[in-house]
Parts: structure tokens; sequence; C-alpha cells
């Protein structure tokens, strides 16, 4: 009796996304729906339909609970579907898990941090029973990835472990993406996220702030708001300080 071969139905591939994260800065949910509601209106479009994960890293503290289907919930009446979280403890992590959410790695700005905080423990006697990977160093980066023509709509550039240098327009709708800095010498009509691995050094420049939205290590400021700056079409560099992202003149 002959076998019958099936054609493989799937294949399985790593890709690269970028996701809006919602940090968590208290476990009071009671007035989470309304202000998520303000913010959404600023820009409707940009958050329709978005998967987004929840940032637990302010909240993940032990005796604190999360009810992760209320949660879930109030994101998706404002249309957003959560797929997972990052940071917490394990208890908050564990309710994530049974209310269907998939858990996410720390990014390496976060696992430094832990691991200083490691240090300052054990220099002072105590335990802690985590351990994290070292942060790559800025001296380890790949060299820049040198783009010299238009990046079309649609179009993604990844600059992984290095900088991003664009030597013309960026047209709305494409998106540029860079472990290091980001460089455009030309018009930045798409988005720019720079720092995604966690680094919050990371600068963007560009010759005419026109963008969607730009990004340093998870900070981001969208098209919306980025028009009430002086420097909107103007020659520009956006940095990061204090956890916000700051405008200046280039």
């Amino acid at each position: 009796m002959e076998s019958t071969v099936v054609a493989p139905c799937f294949q399985l591939k790593g890709g690269m996304f970028t996701l809006t994260s919602i940090q968590l800065v208290s476990p009071d949910l009671t007035h989470l729906g309304l202000q998520l509601q303000e913010k959404i209106m600023q820009a409707p479009k940009f958050f329709c339909n978005a998967p987004v994960v929840i940032d637990l890293q302010k909240v993940g503290q032990e005796g604190i609970k999360l009810d992760f289907k209320f949660l879930k919930e109030v994101l998706k009446e404002q249309k957003l579907f959560p797929v997972a979280v990052r940071g917490g403890t394990l208890q908050q992590q564990t309710a994530a898990v049974v209310a269907g959410l998939a858990l996410l790695p720390e990014s390496r700005q976060e696992e430094a941090e832990s691991r200083k905080a490691d240090a300052h423990q054990t220099e002072n006697g105590l335990e802690h029973p985590s351990t994290v990977s070292a942060p790559i160093d800025s001296r380890t980066r790949t060299p820049t990835r040198l783009i010299t023509h238009p990046i079309r709509s649609g179009q993604q550039i990844y600059a992984q472990g290095g900088d991003l240098i664009i030597m013309a327009p960026v047209s709305p709708g494409a998106e540029l993406l860079a472990d290091g800095h980001i460089h455009v010498y030309g018009p930045l009509r798409g988005r720019a996220l720079a720092g995604i691995t966690g680094d919050k050094n990371a600068a963007i420049y560009c010759q005419s702030l026109e963008a969607e939205l730009v990004s340093i290590a998870g900070q981001y400021r969208i098209c919306e708001d980025l028009k009430t700056s002086p420097l909107w079409k103007q020659a520009a560099f956006v940095n990061l300080q204090q956890d916000r992202l700051h405008i200046h003149e280039l």
C-alpha cells in the first residue's frame, strides 16, 4: 500500500515585530478604561486592533494581585489585543498565563538593571535567587547599516546590533528599527524606533521631523503629539531623558 505524501502546511520563521507596551503604574485598574480611552482618542487609527504587551515592571511586587481577565476585557473594549506580559512576580506571571497571555523576557536594559541590583544585594550580604544574562556591550555592536535608496510605504528596515543610516526620504507607512541610533538624511515621515533592545542612550536624528511615531527604548511619541513641537518639519534629534522623549534642534 503506497503512502500518501502530504505537503507541509506551515513553516516556523523568526520575525521582528514592533508591539505597543502598556506599563501599569498602579494595581488599581478602576480608572484604566477611561484613561485609556482618552489616550487612544489622540490617535485612534494608530491603536485600532493593535496587539499590546502588558508591562508589569512597576507593579511587580510580592503580594500585589492583578485581575488579568478584567484587564483583558478593558483592553479589548478599546479595540486593543493583549498578547503577553513582561516582568512581574512569579505569581503575577502564573495568573497571566492562566488568563491566556504569553510571557515575554525582559529587555537587555532591564536585565542590566537587575544585574546591578543583584550585585548591590550581594555586596550587602543579601541573597538573590535569580540570575540574568549580561547586557551586550556597545563596543560589540555590528557595523552600521547604511541605506542609500528611499524607503517606501510598507517597508521595514532593521539594523540589528548597530546604528541605522538612511541617506534618502522615508515615506509614510515605512518603519525603521535599530538597536542603536537612527539617522535620516531626509524627511522622516514613517515610524522610527531606536534602541529597541533597551538602549536608553540611543537617539533619532533627521533633516525633517514629520514622523508618524518616534520611539526610544520603548518610550514613544505619536504624530499628533509631535506636531505640537516647534521643530515639526525641522531638522531635529530625539533622545530619552528621565524616561521621557525630548526633541531638540539639530
